[in-house]
């Protein structure tokens, strides 16, 4: 979380998703921008846990289940 509010773009890069950081670095260049690039990766950062939790989730009904 530290690592999306003080460097974005390597946020992004570290989960994979060059083309984004390039695009969060360019957003990040700027000054003002800095801020709605931290939001951008802790936002995507925070999307992406909840989608590892739903995953797992589905999964234990799906072994439930069974």
């Amino acid at each position: 979380m530290l690592l999306a509010i003080l460097l974005p773009f390597l946020s992004f890069m570290v989960r994979g998703k060059i083309l984004t950081g390039i695009i969060c670095l360019i957003l990040q260049i700027t000054l003002i921008g800095w801020i709605p690039a931290a939001i951008w990766a802790v936002l995507s950062l925070n999307n992406e846990r909840a989608e590892d939790r739903n995953d797992k989730l589905i999964k234990a009904m799906r072994d439930n289940e069974r």
